[in-house]
């Protein structure tokens, strides 16, 4: 799920919407139309080779998955206990995987996969104009803000040398 989150910047509760059905054939290079929550605009996000890696593995390797699978709109993503996994529940996933992987700092969450994607994207040169399309937000500022580089970008300008 994590590895689905940072290459999809899907919101979390987002990312607990997908069902079975919708990702049972889907190959690398297709699509994946979710509706966003916030605004309920459909948003189409392409799925690279490593979401589409990590989607074949879950779904041939998770046995209580496996028995779900013949369920009309069943849920992808289940808790240990049988039912839907909630965001807090994920929430508290990201935070420990962040933990046991090592990561500094406290400040982990089902935002983290959303904002990994954007931050590597704008350090791969995306334009700031195409980041803020695709998380929906309304000014180039919020997309900073959100993403927490302004100050870092910002501080990179005065550390060059003229």
């Amino acid at each position: 799920m994590f590895t689905l989150g940072i290459n999809t910047a899907y919101r979390a509760n987002e990312l607990l919407s997908i069902t079975v059905e919708q990702v049972l054939s889907i190959q690398a290079g297709d699509t994946l139309e979710l509706k966003q929550s916030k605004n309920d605009k459909y948003r189409r996000v392409v799925i690279n080779k490593t979401a589409y890696e990590a989607l074949r593995l879950y779904i041939e390797n998770d046995m209580a998955l496996q028995r779900r699978m013949s369920e009309k709109n069943a849920s992808l993503f289940y808790s240990q206990r049988g039912n839907v996994l909630s965001v807090p529940t994920l929430t508290n996933m990201v935070k420990d995987w962040c933990f046991g992987a090592g990561c500094k700092g406290r400040n982990y969450g089902s935002h983290t996969m959303r904002k990994t994607w954007g931050y590597w994207q704008h350090k791969r040169d995306a334009p700031l104009p195409l980041l803020m399309e695709a998380y929906g937000h309304a000014t180039q500022q919020q997309t900073l803000a959100y993403l927490c580089i302004q100050a870092e970008d910002i501080k990179n300008i005065y550390s060059m040398e003229l």
